[in-house]
């Protein structure tokens, strides 16, 4: 088998088994297998793979028809730029978040020196990564749950993020409100309830700490406001994920909050996905 008919048949293997997106997941699982980048894959696309990758290729796609999640299966996985331990017990990193990331790039755009507090952290993505953009930035990440944070220590490392500094805490709790901040972004859990069976199956093996938001999905944003509005700067700013339909109520909680200036930000698919409010 060369690359180009593996390429053939690892999408349509993905495409029946459900898998949404199998044609770029495809082409992830033969560089994964390879070692190739695209370019390499165009110019090689006739070599034969050896018995070895066909193995491997077998045994990954029997995992991922199964609908346990790439990320895991990979172990790591690359987030604006920046690769990411990942596994069981943390969330897996989403295109979607990338848009919190551009947004908060752009409202830090004309501070010095700011200070960041990255809450529900997780595998550290959002933090590492605006630590990473903003170089002179103080990063601080809280997340609670200790398999979450061992990630979040080892992908510092791996990214050389010096300056952040990781605080096992819970939200509820204020843990890392002990200083001001320019920006406080959070991607927290924001499924409701009711829906955390209509979720899609990969979802399913991810911690569900990292997904359930409560009863309507807005427990943490109601937290987080309520715990870390006096943790903000006098124009600070807050920046969330938020899940599809729950812009508009997260707006809400900001302005009876007393926050100005609230706004929304689209993602790729036309979700607003993100919602931030100054102080």
């Amino acid at each position: 088998m060369n690359i180009f008919e593996a390429y053939n048949s690892t999408k349509k293997a993905l495409e029946k088994a459900g898998a949404e997106d199998y044609v770029f997941e495809a082409k992830q699982i033969i560089k994964h297998i390879t070692g190739f980048t695209n370019a390499q894959i165009l110019m090689n696309y006739t070599n034969q793979l050896s018995d070895y990758q066909q193995n491997r290729l077998m045994a990954l796609l029997k995992q991922r028809e199964l609908r346990y999640p790439l990320q895991y299966i990979f172990g790591e996985w690359s987030f604006y730029g920046y690769d990411f331990y990942v596994g069981p017990g943390v969330l897996c990193p989403r295109a979607d978040t990338e848009t919190l990331i551009e947004k908060s790039l752009e409202l830090l755009k004309d501070r010095k020196n700011p200070e960041i507090l990255d809450l529900c952290a997780g595998s550290g993505c959002i933090g590492i990564t605006l630590a990473k953009q903003v170089p002179e930035a103080a990063v601080t990440m809280v997340e609670k749950f200790p398999e979450a944070a061992r990630y979040a220590e080892k992908n510092i490392v791996r990214n050389s993020a010096d300056n952040v500094r990781l605080i096992t805490g819970d939200i509820f709790e204020s843990a890392g409100a002990d200083k001001k901040y320019d920006l406080i972004v959070s991607n927290p859990p924001y499924i409701p309830e009711n829906e955390m069976d209509t979720v899609s199956p990969e979802t399913k093996y991810e911690p569900e700490t990292a997904l359930k938001g409560g009863k309507d999905g807005l427990d943490f944003y109601r937290a987080i406001i309520k715990n870390y509005k006096s943790a903000l700067k006098e124009d600070g700013i807050m920046a969330f994920e938020v899940g599809a339909g729950e812009a508009a109520a997260v707006r809400s909680l900001f302005k009876d909050a007393g926050f100005k200036d609230t706004g929304t930000v689209n993602d790729l698919n036309g979700i607003k996905r993100v919602v931030f409010a100054l102080l």
